[in-house]
């Protein structure tokens, strides 16, 4: 078993195309085809889950934020994250970091809130673009159909809950084939004109390479004429944050002491009461202040995230409750969803939580 056998699998359920731009995902520190002795599973990586690793004899870490975020210019032990790196460069303990490709994965870091608070017809609240792309190809007609198959079976052509979708049209093509080619249909040096279907579906950009791989083993031709678009179309089951509801509506002060035991924070800060039954909850892990909108425009009465600024709340405006339960704490439950899903992959291989709070931040 090897690194990348690991975080294939991780990527299945996090793809790193789905993570924001401004995000460093991935393989952060080690080698892909190091043989692993075990996963420890983290929210933060800090030099005490590095030493927690050694002990469990752990060399791949799997953690949710990244240790490296910016560019490091020097690696001399002068922060907490160079320390980290050396470490785990002088122990032989690989960095894997999911951050915000699970943040936007429907069964990611809000999906868990919504299950840690029992919601209910859980939707994603901000779809994210430019995970859509479309590939437009041209074929003899005689072949379009098996080259429309093979696309849907590698993963094109799938649109909510409908699958094989395409559009086709007819016409005809030219060309002319030079002396160093080898044509599959025409002869060198002579103009021919052929009946051609053009093929259009869509699919995710995680799935590029596997489909272009699939079009040009499917088709006949020596070279083939594609184009692939990204498109500004939402995708509907991808983004950020998500929108469900409590099997019962609650008073304010009701939701906001069973919001503060599930997710086991001491401390809540919230906007004004405005006498509102809370129903319909929005719920974004992490720093969520800027979706504060999206939970207004998508009619949640209640708005569950953390780090919200002073000048934030105001933006409440009387319509939604606004909950700032903490960072770590909106967070918390994301390795304990990592191992589970890892130990359903890897049933005989050390999968382990680990047992320290990386959380900075105290109250008193």
């Amino acid at each position: 078993m090897v690194i990348r056998d690991i975080t294939n699998y991780i990527e299945e359920l996090a793809p790193l195309s789905y993570a924001e731009n401004f995000d460093n995902v991935g393989l952060l520190v080690g080698n892909y085809n190091t043989n692993v002795t075990g996963v420890l599973v983290t929210l933060d990586t800090l030099e005490e889950t590095v030493d927690e690793a050694i002990a469990k004899k752990c060399n791949l870490i799997v953690s949710f934020h990244p240790i490296i975020f910016s560019g490091l210019k020097k690696i001399t032990g002068n922060s907490y994250v160079e320390r980290v790196v050396l470490k785990a460069i002088k122990n032989d303990i690989a960095i894997y970091a999911t951050h915000t490709a699970l943040d936007n994965s429907k069964q990611g870091v809000s999906a868990k809130m919504c299950e840690a608070l029992g919601l209910k017809n859980t939707k994603i609240l901000i779809p994210k673009k430019g995970i859509i792309k479309k590939l437009t190809t041209f074929a003899p007609t005689k072949n379009a159909i098996s080259i429309r198959n093979a696309l849907f079976n590698a993963g094109a052509g799938n649109i909510g809950n409908y699958e094989s979708c395409a559009f086709e049209t007819t016409g005809k093509s030219t060309f002319k084939a030079t002396e160093n080619t080898n044509p599959t249909i025409g002869e060198k040096g002579i103009l021919h004109t052929e009946n051609e279907t053009s093929i259009s579906v869509i699919f995710e950009s995680k799935d590029e390479t596997n489909i272009l791989k699939t079009l040009f083993l499917a088709h006949p031709y020596e070279e083939v004429a594609h184009q692939i678009t990204t498109l500004d179309n939402l995708h509907q089951d991808i983004g950020m944050g998500m929108l469900g509801e409590l099997d019962e509506a609650m008073n304010e002060k009701e939701f906001l002491l069973f919001l503060k035991k599930t997710m086991q924070t001491d401390c809540i800060r919230h906007s004004n009461f405005i006498n509102k039954k809370i129903k319909k909850v929005a719920v974004l892990g992490g720093s969520g202040s800027f979706a504060i909108s999206n939970a207004k425009k998508a009619g949640a009465d209640a708005y569950v995230s953390a780090d919200f600024k002073y000048h934030e709340f105001f933006k409440a405006e009387n319509s939604i409750l606004l909950a700032d339960i903490g960072h770590y704490e909106s967070e918390q439950f994301t390795k304990n969803l990592l191992v589970d899903y890892l130990t359903k992959k890897f049933s005989n291989f050390a999968v382990i939580l680990s047992e320290k709070s990386t959380n900075p931040i105290y109250y008193i």
